[in-house]
């Protein structure tokens, strides 16, 4: 590895001592761990034996493992399935957190302990936080996945649909676009964006791309966030505050920052019995992982303007592509998802059909009307020619009725071929029309059989390229 800059060292000196520093340094020129998390609603270590095969757990994440080499994910058909997700196991803690917190904030609105919450994930890409949230929050809470950079945007919307949680709004916007809806999250995920240093140990990159002034900058841009975001969350309501790098003016200064200036709360980390995260930081010499820090607050209270503030877009804003238009739906794809009665399906654009909890309906409305919304919910169907051609996010969805379609099993190659969007051959006794692939009984997605040829329809920009 690259030698570490100087500044960096000097700084870390100052804050660790020189004989810590040096077990951190050594920490960070070790070797990189990998680690995995399994989706609940889709699949079970007995069935991901292959990959756990003398794997770790994770003890602060349940389904959570380490495993002993790094596989070539892109080619396992299960990862493209949405059966788990590659994570770095520090910032899987964030599960830890969510399960008590969600307790504390119901209970201090006067709820059941498990009643439905709302929360931001401010900074989501690539998703690890958003699909952990996913798993881990009250049954019918959603999550609102917001990445400011658009490219990044797409890629969590994808990782979203494959988890399966129909829960969800992403969208890609700035943080100063969702002050207009006032105070309306529960809780707030902040994991702000950083100058790196917890990334040192797997991408040397970013160690030429390190600097003193950089870290101010990063500094100056998350109170920018945490500021605009403070004013989203709710009287009770909590902020998690999180980042991928070691030095305190990015982390214990924030921290200091968001108690002094914005009169936040600051509140215990939890289930630490055993871990040696001194202050937050997951450093990679004392825990296995990357560079992580993490803190809670609380918002103790709202101040006046923020209680008034107006739910309202900007002016002349035009209407977003989560703003749904009233049409006749047709009748047949309510069947194509379990529990349709909890869902309103809707044309979210000229000829697509979508379908979204109802409970949750009326917060989508806001929330398009503020910010750019990319993805939401179960995209059920397109229209095609004089029918309807169904969507790769509704095979992806836990809440499919794959009794609607015909399936096609296929094998470990014919699996790679699919998700290379290749033409599959099936068997002469699969039906015509529209089919859903599955692997080892996990839909991958639909084709459609003509007879000589199946048609691909998996995704074109999600396709494996290598």
């Amino acid at each position: 590895m690259k030698q570490l800059p100087e500044d960096f060292k000097q700084m870390m000196i100052e804050s660790l001592g020189e004989a810590e520093y040096e077990s951190l340094a050594e920490g960070i020129g070790g070797a990189v761990p990998t680690s995995v998390r399994i989706n609940p609603r889709k699949s079970n270590s007995e069935e991901l034996e292959y990959m756990l095969k003398e794997a770790e757990t994770v003890g602060w994440c349940d389904n959570a493992y380490y495993l002993r080499e790094r596989p070539q994910f892109t080619f396992d058909p299960l990862l493209h399935a949405g059966c788990y997700y590659v994570q770095e196991a520090s910032s899987m803690y964030i599960s830890q957190l969510l399960s008590h917190y969600c307790e504390l904030v119901n209970t201090e609105k006067g709820m059941e302990k498990d009643a439905p919450l709302v929360v931001l994930d401010a900074c989501a890409a690539p998703g690890g936080k958003s699909t952990l949230a996913l798993s881990t929050l009250p049954h019918n809470s959603l999550l609102v996945a917001n990445e400011y950079v658009r490219q990044r945007s797409q890629v969590l919307a994808e990782n979203l649909t494959k988890w399966g949680n129909p829960n969800f709004i992403v969208t890609n916007s700035d943080t100063s676009d969702f002050c207009a809806l006032g105070p309306v999250f529960d809780i707030i995920i902040c994991d702000a964006p950083c100058s790196g240093e917890g990334m040192f140990r797997k991408d040397e990159k970013a160690i030429d791309e390190w600097s003193m002034n950089n870290v101010r900058v990063c500094q100056e841009r998350q109170r920018e966030i945490l500021r605009n975001l403070w004013q989203c969350l709710r009287e009770g309501g909590v902020l998690i505050y999180s980042t991928c790098t070691f030095n305190h003016f990015e982390d214990e200064d924030n921290v200091k920052w968001i108690v002094d200036e914005l009169k936040g709360e600051e509140l215990p980390l939890v289930n630490t019995d055993g871990m040696n995260i001194p202050h937050g930081h997951f450093y990679p010499h004392k825990t296995k992982g990357e560079g992580f820090f993490v803190s809670v607050f609380r918002k103790k209270e709202a101040d006046d303007n923020e209680q008034d503030a107006p739910r309202r877009s900007k002016k002349n804003k035009k209407e977003q592509k989560g703003k749904s238009k009233q049409s006749k739906i047709p009748k047949e794809i309510s069947n194509w998802i379990s529990g349709n009665e909890e869902f309103s399906i809707s044309e979210q654009s000229e000829g697509t059909y979508t379908a979204f909890p109802s409970i949750h309906a009326s917060m989508l409305s806001s929330v398009a009307q503020s910010a750019k919304v990319v993805h939401y919910g179960i995209q059920l169907a397109t229209v095609k020619g004089k029918g309807l051609q169904p969507s790769h996010s509704l095979a992806m969805s836990c809440n499919a009725n794959l009794s609607a379609f015909p399936k096609a099993e296929v094998d470990y190659d014919q699996a790679i071929a699919y998700l290379r969007t290749e033409t599959l051959t099936l068997p002469s006794d699969v039906p015509l029309g529209y089919i859903i692939i599955t692997y080892k009984g996990h839909p991958l997605g639909f084709v459609k059989n003509i007879g000589n040829r199946a048609n691909n329809l998996y995704p074109s920009e999600w396709r494996i390229r290598r």
